[in-house]
């Protein structure tokens, strides 16, 4: 029987591939089926996103929105009531919750699932892919030496790791240095000067770890290209706006100019219609795939450049107890948010000097820190990786860079386009690496789409 098991493996245990591991097991393939789900960290359903720490870190989104599973919504509410009886649909709830739901989810679907189909977890780093034939099967091989044989392989590691900063190469074994804020816990003191590099989420998440002791809170600068804050979450309301996506889109196709004015247009009447520009933003990102499909190469190159910042700062946004949090803080003093690019670091008597040229300025300010610690979020671009499975697959041509550093080239249903411009049949990926060809594509709401999809078609008989 074990010989005539179809086998499906899937490389990375954080949301997408728990999520599509799950998913395989409601709804299974025909035949009998031997799914490996493959997991580097301690456990597979948290990933780095929602591991256990020290620290509570909150979602940034509400509870009623994060959902695994798109036929049940209000699954993880409900998980979460059992925990927090008082928790309600708008609470910004721990992170180390939802990775422990994940893993309630797969448990689940373990238990239910019929038995043609039989679900094994290793832990190990896959470290390359290789096709032993034309199209099938392929070949995992791990960095401890074992090898794994697949008929079909999902891609699923999650977010990667944050840029390496060109500047930051003088000081990248200085002790005050920190390149990946989740690689190790940091520790505060009062007595310290911090610089955080980057003003979005990542930045929120260290300034709130660093001033939960007010007694301990150090001095600390973040600093960005322009210096933006992520805005306020406000409570969801699904149904509140109703926007024209037809002229949307014609707006789109038009021009890049076009665009923006429309999605201002669009902020205005929601505001006009008693609710605010949120709202729009979020009719908008639900239109973002078929925008950005429809864009052609030179508008994506001029997007990013210009209205890449302004888009994320206001697509992305903060539960209101942090944002209030840093607001204290700034106004007391002991936080400061500066726009400018870096020029150098230099390392000065156990400490780093930073020195940057602020925006629309021309003479350059420095600063002395204790610690630099790289909040500028994970790095999409796999050729600048050097994570040890992207270079193999691009050295083997089983995948190709998108030209703007987004991610990787995908096709229907995330099959990975090859070097001669394939889309494999049995190579996939999942995650939010799919913004490449989709753009948003980081959010629960999102991801939990393409891996239902990508699950059905799974499930399906192919050859």
């Amino acid at each position: 029987m074990a010989g005539l098991l179809r086998p499906i493996a899937i490389v990375g245990g954080g949301f997408s591939g728990t999520g599509l591991a799950a998913n395989l097991l409601r709804r299974p393939p025909p035949g009998p089926t031997r799914l490996v789900l493959i997991e580097r960290g301690a456990g597979v359903g948290r990933g780095v996103a929602y591991a256990e720490r020290g620290f509570p870190y909150l979602l940034n989104v509400p509870a009623s929105r994060m959902s695994a599973n798109s036929l049940a919504p209000q699954e993880f509410l409900r998980f979460a009531q059992e925990r927090i009886p008082k928790a309600t649909g708008e609470d910004f709830l721990p992170r180390a919750l939802y990775g422990e739901y994940l893993q309630q989810v797969l448990l689940a679907a373990e238990l239910s699932a019929p038995r043609t189909i039989r679900l094994e977890t290793w832990r190990g780093e896959v470290t390359g892919v290789r096709r032993l034939e034309r199209h099938l099967p392929l070949q995992l091989e791990f960095s401890d030496g074992r090898r794994l044989t697949a008929d079909d392989v999902v891609l699923a590691p999650g977010n990667p790791k944050p840029a390496s900063l060109p500047p930051a190469k003088a000081i990248a074994d200085h002790p005050g240095y920190v390149a990946d804020p989740w690689s190790q816990d940091v520790q505060f003191a009062r007595h310290e000067t911090v610089l955080l590099i980057g003003t979005g989420l990542t930045m929120a998440d260290i300034v709130n770890i660093a001033s939960v002791d007010r007694h301990a809170t150090p001095k600390i600068h973040a600093l960005s290209r322009h210096g933006l804050l992520p805005p306020r979450q406000t409570p969801f309301r699904p149904e509140a706006f109703r926007g024209d996506g037809n002229a949307l889109l014609l707006a789109a196709s038009r021009s890049l100019r076009g665009l923006a004015g429309a999605v201002r247009l669009l902020a205005s009447e929601a505001e006009k219609c008693g609710g605010d520009w949120r709202e729009a933003i979020t009719f908008v990102r639900h239109m973002a795939p078929t925008i950005w499909q429809r864009m052609p190469e030179r508008d994506r190159e001029r997007f990013l450049r210009h209205l890449r910042a302004q888009w994320d700062v206001h697509r992305h946004r903060l539960p209101p107890e942090i944002l209030q949090r840093i607001d204290g803080l700034r106004n007391a003093g002991q936080l400061q948010i500066h726009a400018g690019r870096i020029q150098r670091f230099e390392s000065r008597a156990g400490r780093i000097e930073v020195t940057w040229r602020p925006r629309h300025a021309s003479q350059l300010t420095s600063l002395v820190v204790d610690k630099v610690i790289n909040c500028t979020g994970p790095d999409y671009s796999i050729a600048r990786s050097s994570e040890p499975l992207w270079r193999n697959l691009l050295q083997r041509g089983l995948c190709v860079s998108d030209p703007f550093g987004l991610g990787l080239r995908t096709g229907p249903k995330g099959a990975v386009i090859d070097a001669d411009g394939w889309p494999g049949p049995h190579l996939f990926y999942v995650g939010p690496m799919l913004r490449a060809d989709h753009w948003e594509a980081t959010a629960v709401g999102e991801l939990r789409t393409h891996a239902e999809s990508l699950a059905a078609l799974l499930a399906t008989e192919r050859t």
